[in-house]
């Protein structure tokens, strides 16, 4: 094991128990296989699933992995309209089980999530009887401050060059804390807790996914 691999697991045993304070389920997956056939293994046949938007999950092989079980799966990439999406956003809410990554998390076990759109942090918050979420051991900050930044810093502009977005952070990848048009930091969520035990079940993979 190398000395980043064993970091990440030791960082990660830490991180679950943590989690479990706050009320939420937490796995250590050292790699994205075993990472993918952890997440397979909550969906019983036919379940109702959904998720939303994350790089993790497609350089994971998550999201062909979806397309590939034996369940009910509401896939966004085949929508073709507008209004395709939207009906596909309010059927998640209703999902058996709703997919997505985080865009920082915190070693104490709190989630910090920034949205455009705000279907992905609603899902999160409330809808789906159980929220899975694959996450690299790369999103991991200190607290809750660090974890804001390395959205603003990190994440975000990077998904504004991958959306074609016109903001000042594609634009110079630095934060201006922007009200433009195409702005996608229009919801800023931290989840300290969840509400229902082990609803929010966070799989920690040591590998490094996603912005």
């Amino acid at each position: 094991m190398t000395p980043k691999a064993k970091y990440y697991e030791t960082l990660a045993n830490t991180m679950i128990k943590n989690f479990e304070k706050r009320r939420m389920e937490a796995y250590y997956c050292p790699t994205t296989k075993e990472a993918v056939e952890k997440a397979l293994s909550f969906l019983p046949s036919g379940a109702v699933v959904a998720h939303g938007g994350s790089m993790t999950l497609e350089e994971t092989g998550m999201m062909d992995a979806l397309r590939s079980a034996d369940i009910q799966f509401l896939d966004r990439a085949v929508c073709k309209t507008p209004e395709d999406s939207r009906k596909i956003f309010h059927d998640a809410l209703m999902a058996d089980y709703y997919f997505m990554s985080t865009n920082a998390m915190t070693i104490d076990g709190e989630l910090v999530n920034i949205d455009g759109n705000g279907n992905r942090v609603a899902a999160l918050i409330y809808g789906p009887e159980n929220v899975i979420i694959l996450a690299g051991m790369n999103k991991v900050a200190k607290d809750v401050a660090e974890a804001v930044d390395r959205v603003h810093l990190t994440a975000t502009p990077m998904n504004c060059v991958r959306l074609n977005k016109q903001t000042p952070c594609a634009a110079t990848g630095v934060c201006a804390d922007c009200l433009s048009p195409d702005c996608i930091c229009n919801q800023v969520v931290i989840t300290r807790r969840s509400g229902i035990q082990g609803r929010i079940k966070v799989i920690l993979i040591g590998e490094e996914f996603g912005y």
